[in-house]
């Protein structure tokens, strides 16, 4: 159905003249008319009988009349979600306790003029895929996993080297450690049930136990990070790698311990991702923000894989 048929219409039927609807639309009477006539052979009825005094609804007309509205409400809308500045920003944090989260707070913090829509979506095929589509406009990942360059419309930036630290239980043999040398975690238990084959993630981890040889054990349903804290607080001879920037609340009871890992210190790099044409204002602020923001990546004494784009 054409939306000029169904505009002229509406206009056509609040004028109650072709001639007044004409002007308001800024085209012939005969151009009216035509429409008008068009969207009847589109529906199969007649919408306005003429009058001496004008066009009259008739009874299709007056129930095609309210739907018509909806359907120009509707396409603004719709428009109005895709016009450069006037929608919200949208960006995909992965989870709400990481550190994307906080990075987005941090910038709604300092723009809070910028209207924000924050997703979580599961892995980087997907988000691609979003922005690829204009369904969101940023994400943040880490990229790119081997094997799995990102398409040539899809531009990173390096934004953020994330510490990882060991979490562990009060009984855990390094529980009372400041810190821990990377190489002195060979042989002991790390647990990480959230780790999912095919993640960038998993491809983060897979790396960090070739190069030192750890033990990640990945068993076991994944029943969210409560579980997790509940089952190493318990458990003397599991430990877990949870990231510096990662924002968690156990039971003071729990006695968890949060130890640095250190020579050299694992930094999980995190990533912004945008399509290169993508024109929204805000997305250039994120960007900006960011930039200035952010630590630099690669420090010296840190460790990421060497898939992990440099900047």
């Amino acid at each position: 159905m054409n939306l000029d048929t169904v505009r002229t219409f509406v206009a056509a039927a609040d004028a109650g003249r072709f001639q007044e609807a004409a002007a308001e639309l800024a085209v012939t009477q005969q151009a009216v008319s035509k429409r008008i006539a068009a969207l009847e052979r589109s529906l199969g009825v007649r919408l306005f009988t003429r009058t001496p005094r004008g066009a009259e609804l008739t009874i299709d007309g007056q129930a095609f009349l309210p739907h018509a509205r909806e359907l120009l409400r509707v396409a603004e809308r719709a428009a109005a979600s895709v016009r450069t500045g006037r929608r919200p920003l949208r960006v995909d944090i992965i989870a709400s306790r990481g550190a994307a989260s906080g990075l987005m707070r941090a910038f709604h913090h300092a723009h809070p003029e910028v209207e924000l829509d924050v997703l979580m979506l599961f892995d980087i095929e997907t988000a691609v895929a979003a922005i690829r589509s204009g369904e969101i406009d940023a994400s943040f990942r880490a990229v790119a996993a081997p094997g799995r360059p990102l398409p040539e419309d899809i531009e990173s930036v390096r934004v953020l080297d994330e510490p990882l630290q060991l979490l562990t239980g009060p009984a855990h043999a390094l529980a009372g450690a400041r810190s821990v040398p990377l190489a002195e975690l060979a042989g002991h238990r790390i647990w990480m049930p959230g780790i999912v084959p095919g993640t960038e993630w998993a491809a983060y981890y897979e790396d960090l136990v070739a190069e030192f040889g750890l033990t990640i054990e990945a068993t076991g349903p994944n029943f969210g990070s409560d579980a997790l804290l509940d089952t190493v607080a318990d458990t003397p001879a599991l430990a877990t790698f949870m990231g510096e920037h990662t924002r968690l609340v156990w039971p003071a009871g729990h006695g968890l311990r949060r130890i640095p890992v250190t020579d050299p210190t694992p930094v999980y790099p995190h990533s912004l991702l945008w399509h290169r044409d993508n024109p929204h204002p805000a997305l250039a602020a994120l960007r900006a923000h960011l930039a200035t923001t952010a630590a630099a990546p690669g420090a010296a004494g840190t460790w990421s894989p060497e898939w992990v784009r440099p900047y």
